[in-house]
């Protein structure tokens, strides 16, 4: 699989595959999976080129962590880039009060406390290090610091502050005393990512669904800064929550919902073109977000061997740049998207 070196402070740098491996669905997102399944879906991902995991204390309430462990013990650590996230102290909780209910199954009893200070940040990684058994921890992202996630403007700005205040100068300490390689935002919005951007010394974002076929809105401002800095994108959610994926059929889902009419409409006149080109929807969603030169690597995840082994051999397939173009002559792409 083809790779991409990230260096922005000369510190030796990262090199990224170009798809990576999500591991929210390992924690049991949406629905319940064995440990059996779980492993040999990492394993596909080994086996198909995958280097570089992303994980989180939230997915799973440290299920996803936990699950990489057996994993990763059986790899070599020079030979894969690690992940994880930070904002988030997983606290024991009756299971009544879990985070998570009828959106992680079959978890540990925990429940989130938000947590974005300096003394939250060191803890939150910490434990980070201890359920996934390694040493170290490539990159660290602040997690949901967005509206998305705390429900207003109001709300998210507090956070930000928090983070900015306090826990932003653990992750500048651990980066610059060489314990992690980079870090960066995990973030929903592209104008919060541009927020943090602007307000500090950040290397990387994982933006989730925010750069995709379907949408390019962060060209008005975000990913143009990105380039000006040297920030690497990690695209995280590339089919828009499966849409870009299954196609506009009735209950397919956009940001984790049911997609609304305007989205489907879109997409059937987004895939009507491909189809023209004789490309499938699913080949040009996964392949769109590496055209951009600031985008490091993208992270579809999957539950079964049989989805990742499916994302790896959509990077193979040969797609026109006339597609591109026609997508931008009719209005089904903004006319600055990078495409070569």
């Amino acid at each position: 699989m083809r790779t991409r070196h990230f260096d922005r402070i000369g510190n030796g740098g990262i090199d990224f595959t170009e798809l990576g491996f999500g591991t929210a669905p390992l924690g049991n997102l949406y629905r319940a999976v064995s440990d059996e399944d779980a492993n040999a879906t990492l394993e596909a991902a080994w086996k198909a080129g995958c280097r570089y995991y992303d994980t989180a204390p939230l997915y799973g309430l440290g299920l996803s962590e936990t699950r990489l462990n057996p994993f990763l013990r059986s790899k070599k650590r020079d030979d894969y880039v690690l992940s994880s996230k930070v904002g988030r102290i997983m606290r024991a909780s009756p299971p009544e009060h879990r985070t998570g209910i009828g959106k992680f199954f079959d978890t540990p009893s925990r429940r989130e406390v938000y947590d974005y200070s300096y003394d939250g940040v060191m803890r939150s990684f910490e434990a980070s290090l201890e359920r996934l058994g390694v040493d170290r921890i490539d990159i660290l992202f602040v997690h949901d610091v967005d509206i998305f996630t705390h429900g207003s403007r109001q709300a998210s700005d507090q956070r930000i502050e928090e983070f900015m205040r306090s826990g932003y100068y653990g992750l500048l300490s651990l980066r610059d005393q060489g314990v992690i390689k980079a870090f960066g935002g995990g973030i929903n919005e592209w104008p919060v990512a541009q927020t943090l951007a602007e307000r500090g010394d950040f290397d990387l974002f994982l933006l989730a669904g925010r750069y995709t076929l379907l949408e390019q809105e962060a060209l008005q401002s975000f990913l143009p800064l990105c380039q000006k800095r040297g920030i690497g994108i990690v695209l995280g959610g590339p089919y828009n929550s499966g849409i870009l994926a299954s196609g506009p059929r009735p209950g397919a889902f956009y940001n984790y919902s049911e997609a609304p009419q305007d989205i489907i409409d879109r997409v059937t006149r987004i895939e009507a073109v491909c189809k023209r080109h004789g490309v499938r929807l699913i080949e040009a969603a996964l392949q769109f977000p590496l055209l951009h030169p600031s985008v490091v690597s993208v992270i579809p995840g999957g539950q079964r061997p049989s989805e990742v082994e499916s994302n790896r051999s959509l990077l193979d397939a040969k797609l026109p740049k006339a597609l591109w173009a026609d997508l931008k002559q009719e209005g089904l792409m903004r006319a600055d998207a990078p495409t070569a």
